[in-house]
């Protein structure tokens, strides 16, 4: 589902529970590296290096950023905010549109070179999960 739709979601479903007491918020996360991800999302780079060149604030998130934004939200003195989705990425989103902005200019022979990355790394992964 899209950062978008989150939101819209987001907000409508806030407004449906309130009356129940049931808050409702949403973390839109950039780049935090995770093994995973890293070699899913940029096979053949170093794990951020492409956020890193397109980030206004020259890095990538951490997870301690995110574990900090999530406590705060769930923190006694925050019971009013809710409908809210808040996006951790140093204004990424803002100044290229999104995480993968820069995978426009892909070609096909790149798009494929990915896929081939990407399905080897689950293949390899769930290699290990059958040990």
């Amino acid at each position: 589902m899209s950062k978008s739709a989150v939101h819209t979601m987001t907000m409508s479903l806030a407004t449906e529970w309130a009356p129940h007491g049931i808050r409702l918020n949403a973390i839109a996360p950039g780049v935090i590296p995770t093994e995973g991800a890293s070699k899913r999302l940029s096979p053949g780079e170093g794990p951020s290096d492409r956020t890193i060149r397109s980030n206004p604030m020259g890095r990538v998130g951490t997870m301690a950023e995110l574990q900090n934004l999530a406590t705060f939200l769930i923190a006694p003195g925050c019971e009013w905010l809710t409908g809210e989705t808040i996006t951790l990425d140093g204004s990424q989103n803002h100044a290229t549109g999104s995480n993968f902005y820069e995978l426009r200019h892909w070609t096909d022979a790149q798009w494929q070179e990915a896929r081939a990355a990407i399905k080897a790394q689950n293949e390899k992964d769930r290699a290990q999960r059958g040990v």
